[in-house]
């Protein structure tokens, strides 16, 4: 008698326990489920918004950052400070959708190319200055498009950024100046402005 209510305990412990794992694995699977249907709900501009933000992009093309003040009224409306550098002096464009002095003409697509190559629907390779390399081997395409989306949706501001001015211009207006690299950061050999006792890079 007594050994089979020992059984039947067993059997009952067996069971509660054979039922909390399946709840266990159950609610698991239904929250790992449920992870992707929530971030595939995120809004894409508030998504570019905050890599947009994560990836400095407001340092450069936001006028006033560098001067301790971002005017946010201009978000990405570009900078008249220069960068003077082996590739001559740019710019930080205009990323505001205005159709004449920013890139309101650019289609999503021409922008994820852009982040993701470097390449503008000119045709003209953005500045080594401008860190798309950085990106284009971990950027992937929706995160991309979010970035597009994002700019898209700003309020387009006119501005017109200075040309680019080629090396050996004089520069015009304020700049950030890169000077030749020293030989430890050359990327082949010592650079020709370095001096003559210069170690070779290797």
């Amino acid at each position: 008698m007594r050994r089979t209510r020992l059984i039947g305990t067993l059997l009952t412990l067996t069971a509660i326990v054979l039922a909390m794992f399946a709840w266990s694995c159950q609610s698991a699977q239904q929250g790992t489920s449920a992870a992707p249907a929530s971030a595939a709900k995120v809004d894409p501009v508030v998504r570019g918004r905050y890599l947009v933000s994560i990836m400095s992009c407001n340092d450069c093309h936001t006028p006033g950052t560098f001067y301790g003040a971002p005017d946010t009224t201009r978000r990405l409306s570009g900078s008249d400070l220069g960068w003077l550098g082996p590739w001559g002096v740019v710019h930080a464009r205009n990323l505001t959708p205005d159709s004449t002095t920013g890139i309101g003409s650019w289609t999503k697509d021409q922008i994820v190319t852009a982040l993701k190559t470097g390449n503008t629907p000119s045709g003209v390779q953005l500045a080594p200055i401008m860190p798309w390399v950085n990106y284009a081997g971990v950027l992937d395409d929706g995160d991309a498009m979010a970035i597009a989306s994002y700019l898209k949706s700003l309020p387009p501001v006119t501005h017109k950024i200075l040309d680019r001015q080629p090396p050996g211009a004089k520069p015009v207006g304020g700049i950030i100046m890169f000077p030749p690299p020293p030989a430890w950061d050359a990327p082949k050999g010592a650079p020709k402005d370095a001096p003559k006792d210069a170690p070779a890079a290797k």
